[in-house]
This record gives structure tokens, C-alpha cells and sequence, in this order.
């Protein structure tokens, strides 16, 4: 095995970070403290190639390959949440989808310009009461003709009003025997008539980061707008989830990394008992619980992005990687806290921040307790991957770049 990184990887990582540490790091606090997104952020993240990192340059992207994608989402979260947000909704649950599940014609006229990030999509999936049971949902669609017509709400969609388009999934046959199979996606413009976007303000964390809800009424969606057939919109929303989870897993990664540095270098300058709080036993079992969990955490992603690179379907793999690496950020940043005193319990060092945005990770793209039953299936043999019509595809750098 080898687990260096390729000068391209180390290209990608170096890019994303001078970009957040030169543009974003500045004017997160202020951001955060509105609880206002960053105006220019996506914007640059599209003209940086960041949003389409991972995709093949005949479809917008930039060439690079899965584990950059991850690489690119750690040094994002790192600077705030609110960034790699976006890598998850509109690469991971959007593009991704698109990438994978979408015909070549859907390609060329959807995912060119997310890859470019001359758009901006979303994933609109949850809706009020459903939690984690996707089943449940009750917005539906009628097929009229050459178009379907949407109607229901969607609620706690990451970039829900900055977004120009969003794959949602809804239910199109209320009598299937099975309810997920009575599910199908679509891309939908949310622009057209009977769309309605708006925010949600009072959000623990993630301040810095649009979070809304999505209306339908009676809204035309062609079905050449249909992703996938007809009945496979459970399958495309759990792969989906495979994609955004990763970004989840690799961006917390990113959050145990900088309560790490905060801490050392906060322990190192504070005395306390006529000596640096660095030297005293219990500082430093926090410190180190820190740097073996960002180790443990950056090689789980780092193997999911691995097998993406191979053509494997990781959901196991990526379940273990999101529910260890954001328990562990919170556990991070609670102990930067701890740390950090008096002064961790205000917004004077950005360690508190860490805390809040860390929190909302263990909860969205699938629960700690989703991935513990994810987890128990496989171990008990009660879960396993049947192949799907369409599997992601693997890199290969020639298609990739030509």
C-alpha cells in the first residue's frame, strides 16, 4: 500500500487551502456572527474549478480524481462548515447523481455548467416530519403528458435559495407495494413557476451557510428531466448519499485538524501552576486523543476515495468514515474548549465555532444511530450491495483529462 500523495493531490490540497486561508479566513467571523453566507464564496469556488474538482473535463470538471475531492473538502471545513456544505449538496448530492446516474444529454445540459459552477444545485430530499425515513416523504408527482407535475415541501435544504437547480426526489407511485420503489428524481429548474425558496435563520451552527426550504405547486418538470427510470429514485438518493457522506467524513476530518493546532498552540503560550498547560498530563492526553483521531479519520476517508478510485462501491466503507471522523470532530472541539478555558467559551478564538458547526454533522447525510444500523447490517450479514444499474464510474485519468 501506498499512502503518500500524488503531486496532483498535493496540488488540489495546496490550492483549496491558500484559497480558504487568503479569501475566507478573514471574513468567516464576521459572516458566522450574522449568520449571513459569504457573498462571494461560492462564486470563487466555481471559478477556482473547486466545485467541479473531481469530474472529468469533458463535463466541465477539472480532471482530478476522488481523493482530491476529499483533500479539497477537509481543507474547506477547516475555515468553516459553510464552505464544504456546499461541496456536499452541490458536488456530492447534485452533480454527483448527475455524474452517475444521468444519460449523456443530461450531462451536457446539467452537469457542464455545475461542474463549472456557472450554476448552483442542491439535493432536496428531507421534508418536515420524515427525519431519516426518506420512504415517508409525501411530495409527489403526476405524469401529465411530456411533463410530471410537483407538488409538496422540502425542509432543511443545504443552499435551498442560492441554488438554480436541485434533484429532488419524490414519490410518483403511492401504490407500489414497496414504498421505495414508488420513488423517482428529478432535476429541477428553481427558477420555473410555482417554485418557492426560502431561509431558515436560528441554526446552531453552520451560520455562515444557507439552509432553507423548497415549495412546489403544481410545478412542470419535463421528463426528459427524470434521472434515471422511473421507481429508481431510492436507489439514486442513497447513492447520492454515499457521495455527500464522503464530503461529510473528509470535511470533519479538516475540523479535529485545526482544534488540534488551536490547542497545541494555545497550550503551549498558557501557564498555569508556573509552567505551559502543555506540560501537564491531562492537557496532554486531550491533545493526544486529537491527533490519533485526525489520523484515524483522514486514513477512512482516504480509503474511500480510494475505492471511488477503483470502481468499488464504498457505502460500508463510508459509513464507518462519517461516523467516526464527525463524533470525533465534536469530540475535538469540545476538548479545544476545554482547553482553551474562559476564552474557548467565547467567539474570541474560533474554537467555539468548531463546536457548533460540528454538531449539525452528526445529525444530517444520515445520523450517527442511521450509521450504526448501517454498520450492524453488514456485520450481522442482514445488509449487502447488490449491483446497481449504474455504478459510479471509476477514474481513469485518461477519460478523466481528455
Amino acid at each position: 500500500m501506498n499512502f503518500s500523495l500524488s503531486n496532483e493531490h498535493q496540488m488540489a490540497q495546496k490550492m483549496v487551502r491558500d484559497f480558504v486561508r487568503r479569501e475566507i479566513a478573514p471574513v468567516i467571523k464576521e459572516h458566522d456572527r450574522k449568520q449571513k453566507p459569504i457573498p462571494f464564496a461560492l462564486k470563487r469556488m466555481g471559478e477556482l474549478g473547486i466545485l467541479g474538482i473531481c469530474f472529468p473535463v469533458r463535463y466541465g470538471g477539472q480532471g482530478m480524481d476522488y481523493i482530491s475531492w476529499g483533500l479539497a473538502c477537509e481543507e474547506l471545513e477547516a475555515v468553516d462548515t459553510s464552505l464544504r456544505v456546499a461541496m456536499s449538496v452541490h458536488t456530492g448530492l447534485c452533480s454527483m447523481s448527475l455524474f452517475q446516474w444521468g444519460t449523456e444529454e443530461q450531462k451536457q445540459k446539467f452537469l457542464v455548467p455545475l461542474a463549472k459552477g456557472e450554476k448552483i444545485g442542491c439535493g432536496a430530499f428531507t421534508e418536515p416530519g420524515m427525519g431519516s425515513d426518506v420512504a415517508a416523504m409525501t411530495t409527489s408527482a403526476k405524469l401529465d403528458g411530456d411533463h410530471y407535475i410537483l407538488n409538496g415541501e422540502k425542509m432543511w435544504i443545504s443552499l435551498a435559495s442560492k441554488a438554480d437547480l436541485a434533484l429532488v426526489t419524490v414519490k410518483t407511485n403511492p401504490s407500489a407495494r414497496k414504498a421505495t420503489d414508488g420513488l423517482s428524481s428529478f432535476i429541477v429548474d428553481l427558477h420555473s413557476d410555482g417554485v418557492k425558496t426560502g431561509d431558515l435563520h436560528g441554526k446552531l451552527g453552520v451560520r455562515a451557510g444557507a439552509t432553507g426550504w423548497i415549495s412546489f405547486t403544481d410545478v412542470k418538470v419535463p421528463v426528459a428531466n427524470r434521472i434515471g427510470r422511473e421507481g429508481e429514485g431510492f436507489k439514486i438518493t442513497m447513492s447520492g448519499f454515499d457521495h455527500g457522506r464522503y464530503t461529510v467524513a473528509s470535511g470533519a476530518t479538516g475540523i479535529i485538524r485545526v482544534a488540534l493546532e488551536a490547542s497545541v498552540n494555545y497550550a503551549k503560550t498558557r501557564k498555569t501552576f508556573g509552567k505551559p498547560i502543555a506540560e501537564h498530563q491531562l492537557i496532554q492526553e486531550k491533545i493526544a486523543k486529537m491527533s490519533q483521531d485526525y489520523e484515524i479519520a483522514r486514513l477512512l476517508y482516504l480509503q474511500v476515495g480510494w475505492l471511488k478510485n477503483e470502481g468499488k462501491r464504498p457505502t460500508r466503507e463510508t459509513s464507518f468514515a462519517k461516523k467516526f471522523a464527525t463524533e470525533a470532530s465534536f469530540s475535538a472541539a469540545n476538548e479545544a474548549i476545554q482547553i482553551h478555558g474562559a476564552y474557548g467559551f467565547s467567539d474570541e478564538y474560533d474554537v467555539e465555532r468548531y463546536l457548533r458547526n460540528s454538531k449539525g454533522a452528526m445529525i444530517y447525510e444520515g445520523s450517527s444511530e442511521i450509521q450504526t444500523l448501517i454498520q450492524a447490517g453488514y456485520a450481522l450479514g442482514e445488509r449487502t450491495d447488490k449491483p446497481l444499474r449504474c455504478e459510479l464510474p471509476a477514474y481513469d485519468e485518461a477519460f478523466w483529462q481528455g
